[in-house]
């Protein structure tokens, strides 16, 4: 056994103890290609996702070095016609390349020695009596004398395209390496059986074309029978939740949303396990490498970012074309490829067949709304963030007219007339109208009242002298009939340690005119 040739089970014993979640189900797919015109796979998915758990998982049941029977026997893949056909059949070359980079950064070397370094990685593992003139005929000669071609499983594929962004020379070796192993016609049927690459980002693009061509890929995006085999499924949560600390469906609220074909919802491992561990729901993400990255995205000057970003805090789906971003971390042309970078990341989820996105949960809408209420908003911001603020300054001095006017604005700047035609679209624009709240506020949609449910309310921050307002929304009514009905309803009650100072906002919006007309009162 070595550390990257034939690594052995050691790594997946680890984690498949009484706690692992069974996603032997990805072993079956992958045995369904191997061999095949298919059999190169690139899984893409959002950190902390449990790709690297499925990546020791295929290595210990392909490696040839060990017998690996007593991790699998008791798991869905031994139910398989598959099993025993493939398990510790093959040489593995098990790569995590992170490892490289963070050793070419602590000795201060630049990245462009990384392929160097993995290539050596691998040749110094081969037995002395493996010969050749170059590394990939001492590969061959490796799977002639063993008579067992390579499952090559690459870890964080995509470290270099992410960590040498700014270097275009170390990218294209590394891509160069890549190629050689899995577009190369000499090569590649010869001693590859399989390979496996997961990361966070779908391979690069040269142009419009894959820069490694010969791989199938499964994406947030489109992510083929791959759907329910990296993160978790509702059912499997649901199951981990049995028994626990945390009710399901306070999981489901907090960590559900991202919406992928085939499977339905699947969350993400880490923050679910977290939350059951603690037994409390809140915002693990920030705890990973990944979450200051938001920040850095949506302050990117694009036309027209601030104000979708703005439309997704407020909860809307939004359109998006994701075909022009490029798969890496320095080309970006617009406000979707922006977008689409946030889908892969995990701040977004995909609706392949509408083609928009919306922010999946409420611990990464709790990441949107922290960036939202902080001062390193960039320039760009400061239109939206000063339209936004006006509004509410209107709506506390009980300026009404000022009110309906920026909602007239609003609309016809962001809103096209065939979406705007019911009285959620009228919720969604107040959302998005009030967005600088997220630093003064706390949000809440339908709150429960008294004898039924107001739209919008907005709690203030404790200690502020700001008002509460409860907000209701009307469609081709009046103003003054959503007033009334707070009243009636007694949409305040929930409201009570805010008495003497709770504003009434009644807004409704006429079809025939196209108006939206604004009634405010104190409570």
């Amino acid at each position: 056994m070595g550390t990257y040739v034939n690594p052995g089970y050691m790594a997946f014993s680890r984690i498949a103890g009484n706690n692992y979640v069974d996603k032997t189900k990805l072993i079956h797919a992958m045995n369904e290609r191997i061999g095949g015109d298919k059999s190169l796979v690139c899984v893409s998915r959002p950190r902390r996702f449990g790709k690297s758990y499925a990546a020791s998982m295929l290595s210990a049941y392909y490696d040839c070095s060990c017998d690996s029977r007593r991790l699998f026997d008791d798991k869905i893949i031994a139910g398989s016609d598959s099993y025993e056909d493939h398990i510790n059949k093959y040489n593995v070359i098990y790569l995590d390349v992170t490892g490289f980079i963070s050793e070419a950064k602590r000795l201060q070397k630049s990245l462009e020695i990384v392929p160097i370094w993995i290539v050596d990685a691998i040749m110094n593992e081969l037995p002395e009596e493996i010969q050749g003139i170059t590394p990939n005929d001492r590969l061959l000669e490796f799977v002639k004398k063993t008579g067992k071609q390579i499952v090559f499983i690459i870890d964080e594929w995509d470290a270099m395209i992410r960590e040498a962004k700014d270097n275009t020379n170390a990218q294209k070796a590394y891509l160069t390496l890549l190629r050689s192993w899995f577009n190369d016609s000499n090569f590649t049927p010869k001693a590859v059986s399989a390979a496996y690459m997961t990361g966070i980002l779908p391979i690069k693009k040269v142009g419009s074309q894959s820069a490694i061509s010969a791989f199938d890929e499964s994406s947030m995006l489109d992510p083929l029978e791959f759907s329910g085999f990296i993160g978790f499924t509702e059912e499997e949560v649901a199951e981990q939740c049995r028994g626990g600390k945390v009710e399901f469906a306070e999981i489901n609220a907090w960590y559900d949303g991202y919406d992928l074909p085939g499977v339905g919802h699947v969350y993400n491992p880490y923050s679910v396990m977290k939350a059951l561990k603690s037994g409390k729901c809140q915002s693990y993400w920030r705890k990973t490498s990944s979450a200051g990255s938001l920040i850095h995205y949506i302050n990117m000057d694009f036309e027209g970012l601030p104000e979708r970003v703005a439309r997704l805090s407020a909860g809307e789906r939004i359109p998006v074309n994701v075909d022009s971003f490029q798969n890496d971390f320095e080309t970006f042309g617009s406000a979707d490829d922006i977008l689409t970078l946030l889908i892969h990341l995990g701040y977004l989820t995909y609706h392949e067949a509408e083609q928009t996105v919306e922010i999946p949960n409420e611990e990464v809408r709790k990441e949107f709304k922290d960036f939202l209420s902080q001062r390193s908003i960039s320039n760009g911001w400061m239109p939206l963030i000063k339209r936004s603020q006006k509004l509410l300054e209107d709506t506390i001095a009980e300026r009404s007219e000022d009110v309906a006017a920026a909602m007239e604005e609003i609309r016809a700047e962001q809103y096209a007339p065939q979406f705007y035609n019911n009285e959620q679209s009228l919720r969604a624009i107040i959302k998005y109208a009030y967005f600088v709240t997220a630093s003064q506020y706390t949000e809440l949609a339908e709150i429960p009242g008294g004898k039924g449910i107001a739209d919008v309310s907005f709690i203030p921050a404790p200690l502020s002298r700001l008002p509460a307002m409860v907000v209701e929304l009307k469609w081709n009514k009046t103003a003054g009939g959503a007033i009334s009905q707070i009243k009636e309803k007694k949409y305040m009650a929930k409201l009570k340690p805010y008495a003497g100072n709770i504003l009434l906002v009644g807004i409704n919006y006429d079809e025939k005119t196209g108006k939206h007309t604004c009634l405010i009162e104190k409570a």
